[in-house]
């Protein structure tokens, strides 16, 4: 693959978590991972995280690399909720009005949801197929139903399987939200209009970046959006093959230290 050099255009790079930065199902991070971070900001580059998961619930060894390369801006919820250095600067919780209506639509049906927020994801139960998604991400959860009733909600996950993708679209209940499959057995549920590349754009604008100074990694589906407005999208070489379409590049797999390789092949770190 030809790729060509970064280093004068590249201000600011996100990454992804799961099977970007993390083997998830393995729990370890490439060894080469933390070292190219550490590199990009030595060389003046911003390294950010844009995930799907919320902040409470990044998994121990996410945690342990942002504390060693010292990293402090996240885009977290599919861009629902952005923060630096530890504050918000962008929030974009669901209205109660419709949170109401789903979960009123989930109890007619037996469909079991999640409510998620930036300190807390709340089950309305707790079945094998709830801890068979929610137990590799090595987050926490509790039983709570009614949590939307008093907490703002950035993000709702579904258990429904692709049998059922059908049914709910045309139930009219999604109206207004984005559904994008993350698991067999659960989607992600967020406002249409936002996503990792809105949260993006409102990162950047506190350090008067322009679009074309962002590259990003991904996997998944939920990464299509970040990988086709920033100026530098880069699928990881184990991606879904339709996120590999709409990437710039696309690099060696996880397990095979695509991010040093790339981030070297760019000229972004020696």
């Amino acid at each position: 693959m030809h790729i060509p050099n970064y280093r004068d255009q590249i201000k600011i790079v996100f990454f992804d978590i799961d099977e970007t930065l993390l083997v998830k199902d393995e729990d370890y991070i490439p060894s080469t991972v933390i070292p190219a971070l550490q590199k990009l900001k030595q060389n003046g580059i911003i390294p950010a995280i844009a995930t799907g998961r919320t902040l409470s619930n990044f998994p121990p060894k996410i945690k342990a690399l942002i504390d060693q390369t010292e990293m402090n801006l996240f885009v977290t919820m599919n861009g629902q909720y952005i923060s630096y250095q530890n504050a918000p600067i962008g929030m974009h919780p669901l209205p109660k009005a419709k949170i109401q209506e789903f979960v009123e639509f989930c109890e007619q049906h037996q469909i079991v949801y999640v409510q998620v927020s930036p300190t807390d994801t709340a089950v309305s139960a707790i079945t094998d197929q709830v801890r068979e998604a929610l137990d590799p991400l090595k987050g926490h959860y509790h039983l709570e139903p009614d949590y939307f009733k008093h907490h703002d909600v950035f993000q709702i996950l579904a258990f429904y399987d692709v049998t059922q993708d059908e049914f709910m679209q045309q139930s009219g209940v999604l109206a207004g939200l984005q559904a994008v499959r993350w698991h067999k057995y659960s989607v992600d549920l967020f406002d249409e209009n936002i996503s990792k590349a809105t949260g993006i754009a409102c990162a950047i604008q506190h350090f008067g970046f322009e679009m074309n100074n962002v590259m990003a990694f991904g996997d998944g589906l939920n990464d299509i959006e970040m990988l086709s407005t920033v100026g530098v999208g880069v699928a990881m070489g184990n991606a879904h093959h339709q996120l590999k379409t709409v990437a710039d590049h696309v690099t060696l797999p996880i397990k095979e230290h695509g991010i040093e390789y790339f981030l070297k092949q760019a000229r972004l770190i020696d």
